[in-house]
């Protein structure tokens, strides 16, 4: 992957209940639009999850997660020309979307919960998005607690990039998990020393797209969050950000290619 300059991935959640766009696009020919509507807008990567991570969310068997992405990873790939990455945290359901197209791994539990998903991921030879969380979706947001919330997520994210190479993982890239077992200050902390991680020496993704840390802290309604997200992403860029996950793909890139034309210009 070239993350030389920053790259936009588009969310694309096939489940009932994700917290943005539950429900929008189960279906595969809605899917599909909306996918190539995020090409067109400049996405480098189609992000597609079965699994809704939002806190609180419901659990669902395998077989169901992989009913809900593997058809839809099958059609895209088909009919468009852009890397897929699967977003889940089971390794059997990695290695089928993988089987069906997909090219990237993003695993919410940096293979901890799951204990075949690194080696499965390594196999494969592709790459894989490593996040931080605190707890599972269902409790999470419960009164999440750190001693020192930057050391530990970087403790814990540089153990993980350890083990992945170890494991033959040539590509990790990592995800600090805003809004994963955190609070908006320990959110807003880990952004705000961002750049500290750029000495793990891999590719940084951001995940803050209409976050509750955004619509919370400002008080107004995730539908509202677009300009917050916006200023959070452009912050992210200047520190250090390579990879930004998103659910408004058109602003998302045009912040990307206004921050390259100011790096070009430093130079």
């Amino acid at each position: 992957m070239d993350v030389s300059s920053p790259i936009v991935m588009g969310i694309l959640n096939v489940t009932p209940d994700s917290f943005s766009d539950g429900g929008k696009y189960v279906f595969a020919d809605d899917a599909v639009r909306r996918a190539n509507q995020m090409a067109k807008e400049g996405a480098s990567i189609i992000d597609i999850g079965g699994y809704s991570s939002r806190p609180g969310a419901k659990d669902v068997s395998e077989q169901e997660e992989m009913d809900r992405v593997i058809p839809i990873i099958e059609r895209i790939t088909q009919e468009m020309d852009i890397p897929i990455s699967v977003d889940t945290f089971r390794s059997h359901v990695a290695d089928e979307s993988i089987k069906a197209g997909a090219s990237i791994v993003n695993d919410i539990s940096a293979g901890g919960d799951d204990v075949n998903m690194i080696p499965t991921v390594a196999k494969h030879n592709v790459p894989f998005i490593a996040m931080h969380k605190q707890g599972h979706p269902s409790d999470m947001q419960i009164n999440p607690q750190y001693s020192n919330v930057l050391e530990e997520v970087y403790s814990h994210l540089k153990q993980v990039i350890d083990k992945c190479k170890s494991a033959g993982i040539e590509d990790v890239i990592i995800d600090p998990g805003f809004g994963f077992g955190k609070s908006v200050s320990h959110n807003y902390m880990l952004l705000g020393h961002l750049s500290e991680f750029k000495s793990l020496n891999v590719p940084i993704l951001i995940g803050i797209s209409r976050k509750s840390m955004i619509y919370k802290s400002l008080d107004i309604d995730v539908k509202d969050a677009l300009n917050g997200t916006t200023f959070l992403h452009a912050f992210s860029l200047k520190n250090g950000a390579n990879i930004l996950r998103v659910h408004d793909v058109k602003e998302a890139v045009e912040c990307t290619e206004l921050y390259k034309l100011i790096i070009e210009n430093l130079l």
